[in-house]
């Protein structure tokens, strides 16, 4: 047991630190990277963690994962990629409003199932602004489709959402994995988000023959701003995608290939250029990082090993199996619904950092850390699926609600909960079905 300041109960130091972070941060009054960094710092400070315990309790793993995908994908979005699929989508369905309403929805969600959620919104949304301007159509059932696509589309792969990365990192699970326990799933939970949101909005949605003929004479190709950088962002990329899918086979972490494939495309799009130009330019790529999220985890990160270090973590778990009599089923039913519900409030990413302990914790009961399989897939899907239950419930919701709003489109928050939380019960339903019928029959 820890050696607290004063002779204070570490556990009652630990405990009332981790919840007044949690508070700060639901809060919104002060920054969540400063919160995480401050709470960090005084788990050290009261004695909790020593500094070689706080540097231990970091996953530098998944902030390796992160920093090297937000480079691979803050490179190739600048090459207009993503906005030139968006545009050909739109084509594709001859700009049938409701094709458009379904296709985007879709294109979204296999953007988010390999970029983050927050990135694939900002890309997504600006292009259907355009389009929706040209059909004269309202752009919220869109916007909130875009929303609901990119928590749901996220959920997939072990890179989609952070949760995952978190989760993915901790439980020792590889790409791979990820997509043959999720990804089913999530194909059926995403066709039945497109219907109703059809039957919803899209069977509403009218457009005259003159205004879907701007929309075709839109050239995608315009979107392009660097045909070599493309080609070379997309070699990369997938060439990161299939090394992710091998990792496990040759030995290698995610965050090595991230970060791996991170440097070759700086080299790649830096080549040809003078020195000097080359700092530059590869000093203007790295302040696109987001720091913020990198530090915050950083600071989650140390916050935790020191609830753990003072032993509530392992008090939870023995509860938490205590009540649910040691019952698999149970546990992962309530692992899922609770996730769910509790991510449509707080912050999902805090949550599930301090639900993998109390997991872990658990493999004693279960016969072993391989048998908790099914926990790991039900705190995924509860955590990413329960971003969708409210306008809180993830960043991408709020950031597509901050730029509908700046373009004079209201959202608010009773109006897109009232449709958004129904759907993420049937989400989770949906789940609850698939983790029984695969796992605990």
């Amino acid at each position: 047991m820890p050696h607290t300041i004063f002779g204070l109960d570490p556990l009652w130091v630990s405990t009332v630190l981790l919840v007044l972070a949690y508070v700060t941060i639901m809060t919104d009054r002060l920054n969540r990277a400063v919160v995480a960094l401050l709470g960090a710092g005084l788990m050290i400070v009261t004695g909790i963690l020593s500094q070689d315990e706080a540097i231990r309790g970091v996953d530098f793993n998944t902030i390796g994962l992160l920093a090297g995908m937000m480079l691979i994908v803050g490179i190739t979005r600048r090459s207009g990629v993503f906005e030139y699929v968006a545009i050909w989508s739109a084509k594709a369905v001859k700009a049938n409003p409701a094709g458009v309403l379904a296709l985007l929805s879709v294109v979204t969600a296999v953007f988010s199932a390999f970029l983050d959620n927050v990135t694939t919104v900002l890309l997504i949304v600006p292009v259907t602004f355009a389009i929706c301007r040209e059909l004269k159509v309202p752009p919220y059932p869109f916007l909130f489709n875009q929303i609901i696509a990119s928590n749901i589309g996220g959920t997939a792969t072990l890179i989609g959402d952070p949760p995952n990365i978190i989760i993915g990192s901790a439980a020792n699970l590889a790409f791979d994995q990820f997509v043959v326990h999720l990804a089913p799933v999530i194909v059926v939970v995403m066709a039945v988000q497109v219907l109703i949101t059809h039957l919803v909005w899209g069977r509403k949605l009218h457009a005259t023959a003159e205004d879907r003929a701007r929309v075709m004479a839109m050239d995608e190709r315009a979107a392009i701003t660097d045909w070599k950088l493309l080609k070379q962002a997309l070699g990369v990329l997938a060439a990161v995608i299939v090394a992710f899918v091998v990792a496990r086979f040759i030995g290698l972490l995610p965050a090595t290939i991230a970060m791996f494939g991170a440097a070759v495309l700086l080299l790649l799009d830096s080549h040809g250029r003078t020195s000097e130009e080359q700092t530059h330019h590869v000093h203007g790529r790295l302040s696109e990082l987001e720091w913020i999220t990198l530090f915050f985890f950083i600071g989650l990160f140390i916050l935790v090993a020191g609830v753990e270090r003072a032993g509530l973590l392992d008090i939870l778990a023995r509860k938490l199996v205590a009540a649910t009599g040691g019952e698999m089923t149970t546990m992962a039913f309530t692992v899922l619904w609770a996730s769910a519900i509790l991510s449509a409030i707080i912050d999902n990413i805090p949550f599930v950092a301090t639900m993998i302990p109390i997991i872990k914790g658990m493999a004693p009961v279960f016969g072993g850390a391989e048998h908790l399989l099914p926990l790991w897939w039900a705190l995924a899907l509860g955590a990413c699926l329960g971003g969708n239950g409210s306008l809180i419930g993830a960043s991408a919701n709020l950031i597509v609600a901050g730029t509908a709003e700046r373009q004079g489109v209201p959202f608010k928050f009773k109006t897109f909960t009232l449709t958004a939380f129904p759907l993420m019960l049937i989400s989770v339903a949906i789940s609850h079905v698939y983790l029984w019928l695969r796992y605990l029959r």
